[in-house]
């Protein structure tokens, strides 16, 4: 079976790798069939000949989990658009005051419309 994966280069605690094309018995330094491009997961930065990962993707080969990743997120020039998450973790506390401020906000705007109501019905 023919695999889209990663073959690692770089010297300890410093990995950079390049997107190969690979029959899945050989080993993970093995001899490629075709190299498709880098990926540095330090720095983000990636170069993928994307038109050849998707023909080899037609033709049967399988990506793995990580490749597929990189395939599906890279632009026609096969540069990695990454999108770095928006959401901040907090501490139990500051989500139990986070929380309290909503249901607060919730009871304000609920008041301030039914007092809305009964002025419209005070007015008729």
């Amino acid at each position: 079976m023919v695999k889209i994966r990663l073959k690692r280069l770089g010297y300890k605690k410093n990995p950079t790798y390049r997107i190969v094309v690979i029959d899945s018995r050989s080993k993970r330094e093995g001899a490629p069939i075709e190299e498709l491009g880098y990926y540095n997961p330090k720095t983000k930065e990636m170069k993928l000949n994307k038109e050849s990962a998707e023909s080899w993707v037609k033709k049967g080969a399988q990506a793995t989990e990580t490749v597929a990743y990189l395939i599906k997120n890279c632009d026609e020039n096969g540069n990695l658009v990454y999108n770095k998450k928006q959401t901040q973790k907090l501490s139990k506390k500051a989500q139990a005051k986070l929380e309290a401020q909503k249901q607060e906000e919730a009871a304000a705007a609920q008041k301030a419309s039914e007092a809305g109501e009964s002025a419209e019905a005070a007015a008729e």
